[in-house]
């Protein structure tokens, strides 16, 4: 008879690795300690000021504007980039612009232009969330003594447009008007960027009902003369 040992087919080999019995233990554990784990998570975030230095997001979201009040700089007098820079170093970052001659010229290149008014009292307190609002012209302009506004929609009646730009004229009629632009100067040049245009004249005059007939305005350039 031979001397080999055989396993006994009850037993399995430990080749095989653990039993199913403590296979499933261990998963049971692994998941008990993911569990402890994520009820943890929860209670952290249901209370984000728990633990040394915790900070809401709340808090978070307010540290680019500081929240609170704080003086308003004056800003009269200063170049426009100039003046933003000075507002948000204050803390105010809401901030935009407007052309002071009522002309509606778009502030593209900051530099060029310099402050004539703002909407916040200088020396006043505010909410460092308020919006402050530049009053603006040319570096070469002078302000003027009364800050402008582009003229209001012009509805049923023409308004009196004498003075103001031909741009601005244009967006207080209503968008389907047909409009006729014509320099009286005597050097019959094309306008092309009628922001740089003042009306001289218009035609229907001012109080006319309007009910779609053709405007026509005769206009120089500003700084010109109108004939």
């Amino acid at each position: 008879m031979s001397n080999s040992v055989f396993p006994s087919p009850s037993r399995p080999s430990d080749a095989a690795g653990p039993s199913p019995r403590r296979r499933r233990d261990g998963r049971l554990v692994v998941g008990a300690i993911a569990g402890v784990l994520v009820i943890g998570g929860f209670g952290t975030a249901c209370n984000p000021d728990t633990g040394q230095g915790g900070t809401t997001a709340g808090a978070s979201g307010n540290a680019k504007t500081g929240g609170g009040t704080k003086t308003v700089p004056a800003f009269v007098g200063m170049g426009l980039q100039s003046a933003q820079d000075a507002a948000q170093k204050q803390g105010f970052y809401s901030l935009t612009s407007h052309d002071a001659l009522g002309r509606n010229r778009h502030q593209i290149l900051d530099r060029d232009w310099k402050v004539c008014s703002q909407n916040a009292k200088a020396g006043t307190r505010a909410a460092t969330k308020t919006r402050l609002d530049f009053g603006a012209v040319k570096l070469a302009e002078t302000c003027p003594s009364k800050d402008q506004s582009a003229p209001a929609s012009a509805g049923s009646t023409m308004p009196d447009f004498k003075g103001k730009s031909v741009n601005t004229a244009r967006g207080a009629l209503a968008s389907g008007t047909s409009i006729t632009v014509k320099d009286v100067s005597g050097k019959g040049r094309f306008i092309l960027l009628e922001s740089n245009w003042q009306v001289c004249a218009q035609k229907p005059s001012a109080g006319t009902k309007l009910n779609g007939q053709p405007v026509e305005f005769s206009a120089v350039k500003f700084g010109e003369s109108c004939p």
